[in-house]
Parts: structure tokens; sequence; C-alpha cells
């Protein structure tokens, strides 16, 4: 089989429109995307994922060359299509295209609005697994509620009470990044709403949490484990850093 090469960041600008209406932009990475498939890798990859997703089989190195002038500023769709273009990549077969959305959309967080709540809820609740998931939620709902912290309590109230595994994992993880800045009782409240759970992926989730913030604040999170009933898993996750 012909090796496939990846072409430069100019010839891609120069050979792919994409600076041009949002139809060619998205024409021009498919084409990108698709002309650099591996099928052998597409297999490891879908298998590597629990066979949930399909792949193109592009490595994660190839496909970072690939995007990088489609991310580049000069080349970004205005603001206004980014919903449209966002769910129109969520929507392709390939799970390439999803990881490219969210790092499209990780490039506008400094002008987001209220309303992109839903758009970001849609990416959490569709082709959901961890490997998007921890991305939205840490980056994206992150700089959310960090730009509109008084809808805080709201969304994380509205993800608890859902039953949805995955906005629940967002409530926990969307601090994830915050350090010094950590709502410690809100995220108290959080962990202690779910630690009935024997949900891998709500557990796990809750000891990366505290584990995270362990870094900033070791002896809140040593007081915090021993003061809740936290799942073997959380426990041993939340303290793993500072018991050794």
């Amino acid at each position: 089989m012909k090796k496939k090469t990846v072409r430069s960041h100019q010839q891609l600008v120069m050979n792919s429109r994409i600076n041009t209406p949002l139809e060619d932009y998205l024409s021009a990475l498919i084409k990108e995307f698709s002309c650099n498939a591996d099928p052998k890798n597409a297999r490891g990859q879908k298998a590597y994922m629990k066979d949930q997703f399909e792949f193109l089989g592009i490595k994660a190195p190839i496909r970072q060359h690939i995007q990088k002038p489609f991310l580049a500023k000069p080349h970004l769709p205005p603001k206004r299509e980014l919903d449209s273009i966002i769910h129109q990549l969520w929507n392709q077969p390939y799970r390439e295209y999803q990881y490219f959305a969210q790092e499209l959309a990780l490039k506008y967080v400094k002008d987001l609005e209220k309303r992109d709540l839903a758009l970001l809820e849609y990416m959490i609740i569709h082709f959901s697994w961890w490997d998007t998931v921890d991305f939205i939620a840490a980056k994206l709902v992150g700089a959310y509620l960090k730009t509109f912290p008084e809808e805080r309590k709201t969304c994380v109230e509205r993800w608890l009470s859902s039953e949805d595994l995955w906005l629940k994992r967002t409530a926990i993880l969307f601090q994830l990044k915050y350090k010094i800045e950590t709502d410690t009782e809100l995220l108290s409240h959080i962990i202690r709403s779910l630690t009935c759970t024997r949900e891998f992926f709500i557990n796990k989730a809750i000891g990366w949490a505290l584990r995270e913030y362990g870094k900033t604040n070791p002896d809140w999170v040593t007081q915090f484990a021993e003061q809740t009933q936290l799942s073997p898993l959380s426990r041993k996750e939340a303290l793993r850093r500072i018991i050794q």
C-alpha cells in the first residue's frame, strides 16, 4: 500500500481554501483526514476504545500536524458558525472528527456566551466516552463556568439529578484545573452526592478530582477523605500522591 504523506502547513493552507466559507473549511478538513487514514491503526484504536467508535487510524501527532492550519487564527470560522460546524463534525462517522471539534471549540473560550452551554452539553451527551468528556469537562465547561460562575450551582444540580453518567462526570471534573480557585464547598457537595454509586467512571473521576486538588491543598484532601465514605477506588486515587 502506498505510504501516505502529510503535507506541510503552507501547502495545506494554499491548497485547501480553508479561509473561505464553512463548507470549504469542512470539505478541506475531511479531505486531509481521509487521505491520511490507516486501516491498520484504525483497528488498534477501535480496540483500545472498547469498540465504542470507528476510527480513520490517524495517530495523534499526525492528526495534530494536519489540523494545525485549520486551527490557526487567520483560518478559524467566525464564532457565529461554531454551533453549526461542531454539530457537523460531531456527527461524522470517525472519532478523529470529534477530537478535532473539541480542539476547535477550545479556540473560542475567550468568546464564550451563555447560549454556548447547550452546545457543550450536546458534545457531552452524544457519542460519549471518557476520551472526549474529560477534555470537554476540564477545558471547555471549566472555562465556561469560570466565565459565568453564577451558572455553576444550577448546572451542577441539573447534572447531578440527570440520568446521564457523563453529565455527572462533568460535574466532578469541571474544576479540575481551578487550583486555588476551586470551590471546595461545591466540590464536597458534588462528591458526597455521588458516593453511593458503584459506577467506575464516577468513582474514578472523584479520585482524580481530589488527587488534582491535592496538588494545591493536600491537607484539605486528606481531611476530606478521612471524613467522607469514599469508594476504595476513589480513596486510592485521591491519596495516591499524598500518601506514598
